[in-house]
């Protein structure tokens, strides 16, 4: 397994933040990590921190899973935000319950640098195995959690979008 250096190479805030966010979460040899991103349908910002981090994971060797079950990916947006669509897997179509199964194994093969996924509420025992999984394959795993917009008009905090223009 090889690991790559990470330098930023953009002056935007947002790249820079996400560089730095990049170079302390990949630089440790054989871990792994699962982080969970919540997002609203109403902002823009989850695309600006991850696309950079993901075209970091996307020069290693290894492959970029997107477990989807309702999405379908855009391959304009893939090339479009600089990421290896030669490198790009993605399931859709698959019931929740077997998406979070799918995700600890594609995160303990180690084929994959990263693995993205839509996944229902998780359970202690459910975030265990998955961060387990991510060290044992030394990936990194995102639990992508979309919050209703109804939440966010109520005085909660502002959150993430990933724009619909992301699928077809």
């Amino acid at each position: 397994m090889r690991t790559h250096s990470l330098k930023p190479h953009n002056s935007n805030s947002h790249t820079f933040a996400a560089n730095t966010l990049a170079t302390r979460t990949i630089s440790p040899v054989g871990s792994g990590l699962i982080s969970e991103i919540v997002y609203s349908e109403n902002q823009s910002a989850v695309v600006q921190l991850l696309v950079p981090l993901l075209q970091q994971l996307g020069k290693q060797s290894r492959w970029l899973l997107w477990l989807t079950p309702q999405q379908k990916l855009s391959r304009l947006w893939l090339e479009k935000s600089g990421l290896p669509v030669d490198k790009v897997v993605q399931l859709s179509q698959i019931d929740s319950l077997s998406t979070v199964e799918a995700m600890e194994k594609a995160l303990q093969t180690g084929n994959y640098s990263v693995v993205l996924g839509w996944l229902p509420d998780l359970t202690d025992e459910d975030r265990l195995r998955l961060r387990l999984a991510a060290e044992q394959g030394n990936a990194y795993g995102f639990i992508m959690r979309p919050q209703s917009d109804t939440k966010s008009n109520q005085g909660q905090c502002p959150t993430l979008k990933i724009h619909s223009y992301l699928y077809h």
